[in-house]
Parts: C-alpha cells; sequence; structure tokens
C-alpha cells in the first residue's frame, strides 16, 4: 500500500507549455475581431493589389473617349469608367500597388532610420541627446502635411521624390519614440548589470535594448501607415506626387472632381479605396498596441 501511495504521489502534474511573450500577444490579438477584420480588409487589399496583373479585366491606361463616364454596373465596367473612358476597376486594382507602395516604403525608410538615431541618442544621453532631439524638434514646428508639401514642391513631383519627402516627415517622429522608449531602457537594472560586468556598448544595446525598444517602435509605425497613405494621396491630388496616366488613389481623385455632379459614386470610388484602407491600417494598430499592453 505503501509503494502504490508513493507512486501516485511521485506522478508529476501535467503542465501547460509556456507560449511566451509574442505568443501571448498573438493570442490576445486573435481574440480581438476588430483587429482580425482590419487584418482581413487589409490582407484582401493587399492580395488585389499583388494580382492586379491578373485579375484586372482592362488595360488601367487605355481609354475609349466613347464610353466616358460610365456608370457603375454598366455592361463591360462592373464599376463604371473614369473621365477617359478607362475601367475603374482594373485602375482601382493598379492604383492600389502604387498607394500602397508609396504608403509603406516611406514608413519602413523612416522606422530603420528613425530607430538609429532614437536608439544612440537615448543610449548615449547626455549632449549627443541634447542636440540631437533638439535638432529632431525643429521639424516639429512644421505641420507634417506643410512640411510634405513644402519637401515635395522643392524636390519637384515623381515617385522618389514622394517617398524622400514623407520618409523625411516620419523620421523625426520615429526617432522621438524611439529616444523616450531607449531613455526608459538604459536605467533598468539588468542594463546597469551588463554595464558593470564590463559588456561593450554595442553588445548591451544588441542585446539588452533592441529587444526591448523595438515593439512599441514598430506598434508606433504601423500607425503611420495610414497617414503615410493619406499624405501620399493629397500629394498625388495636388500635382506632387504620381504623374498622369499612372493609376494612383490620390491622382484617380483629382482627375474624377470634375465629374463628381455627372457620376458622384464613380468619381468617390478611389477616396473610398484610400479611407477603407487608411481606417484599417489604423484600427490593426490599435489591436496591436492593445495586444502588447503587458500589465505588471
Amino acid at each position: 500500500m505503501d509503494a502504490i501511495a508513493d507512486s501516485v504521489v511521485l506522478e508529476p502534474a501535467p503542465t501547460k507549455p509556456s507560449r511566451g511573450y509574442w505568443g501571448s500577444v498573438l493570442q490576445r490579438l486573435r481574440r480581438d475581431p476588430v483587429a482580425m477584420v482590419a487584418l482581413g480588409v487589409i490582407l484582401l487589399i493587399v492580395l488585389a493589389a499583388v494580382f492586379a496583373p491578373w485579375i484586372a479585366p482592362a488595360d488601367p491606361i487605355k481609354g475609349s473617349m466613347i464610353r466616358r463616364l460610365k456608370p457603375v454596373g454598366f455592361p463591360g465596367y462592373p464599376l463604371g469608367s473614369d473621365e477617359l473612358g478607362r475601367d475603374m476597376l482594373s485602375r482601382l486594382l493598379w492604383g492600389g500597388r502604387l498607394s500602397l507602395f508609396l504608403g509603406i516604403t516611406p514608413v519602413i525608410l523612416a522606422f530603420g532610420i528613425g530607430s538609429a538615431i532614437g536608439i544612440v541618442a537615448g543610449y548615449l544621453g547626455g549632449w549627443i541627446n541634447t542636440v540631437t532631439m533638439r535638432t529632431i524638434d525643429v521639424f516639429f514646428a512644421f505641420p507634417s502635411v506643410l512640411l510634405a508639401i513644402a519637401l515635395s514642391g522643392a524636390l519637384g513631383a515623381g515617385i522618389l521624390n514622394s517617398i524622400v519627402s514623407l520618409t523625411v516627415v516620419f523620421v523625426p517622429q520615429i526617432a522621438r519614440v524611439a529616444e523616450s522608449v531607449t531613455t526608459q531602457i538604459r536605467t533598468r537594472d539588468y542594463v546597469e548589470a551588463a554595464r558593470i560586468s564590463g559588456a561593450s556598448g554595442f553588445t548591451i544595446v544588441r542585446v539588452h535594448v533592441l529587444g526591448n525598444v523595438l515593439g512599441p517602435i514598430f506598434v508606433y509605425a504601423t500607425s503611420l501607415i495610414s497617414v503615410s497613405m493619406i499624405l501620399a494621396s493629397g500629394l498625388s491630388f495636388l500635382g506632387l506626387g504620381v504623374r498622369p496616366p499612372e493609376p494612383e488613389w490620390g491622382l484617380m481623385l483629382n482627375t474624377l472632381r470634375t465629374a463628381i455632379y455627372n457620376q458622384p459614386l464613380v468619381a468617390a470610388l478611389p477616396g473610398a479605396m484610400i479611407f477603407l484602407t487608411s481606417i484599417s491600417f489604423n484600427l490593426f494598430s490599435d489591436g496591436l498596441r492593445s495586444a502588447m499592453e503587458v500589465r505588471q
């Protein structure tokens, strides 16, 4: 009897495997229905843009003056046609490629540049931090829209110049967040212990700082994608971004503004796509931020 009792007592209790921090983040994110719907919309728009050459029913540039400004549902034109008789569905699909490219690329570039500037300034501190952040503050004196317009106007219209302008707009914002988070991490006990143990500054940043600061910076950067798309579309609308006849949602909104009284639904389609994509990125960013919050 004693042997049986010992065998029962010594049996280990089953344990649930630990998911880790990022596993918990994904678990909380999956439980957020709004974020999941937003992610689904984003993936659908991205896939439609990527496969536009294969799923677009017509040439997005070739038009027909006898078929201009056809309404939604017209035979052969599911979403109507624009002022030059070009198929709107094809132009929206192809336009998504440029609009997403102009919305995401500047944020990626600003994420790399701004994170490097902010982390270096936050970790080194002292006069380097002061000079760097006071220089960054100069850019905050100008609203993002006016700064983007001024830079694009100085550089000239074009896709490359738009990317450069938007990157310059977003670098100070990301650098500010990176510097703030790094300054907090720099005073933690494990960073001080690594410094006392003789670890080099590069090793401390690589091992202890990057893993803790890149998450908040990434979440903030995702929230800038919607802003970037709106600014890029605004530049194209003003003639400072993509040039005709390339399909891009902001440029399409500009060329169709004269048709708003004849075909208001057709003229509103590019704006609806800009709104849908921007709000989806915003909602997903909010869900990701909530999922990454760790309550102590």
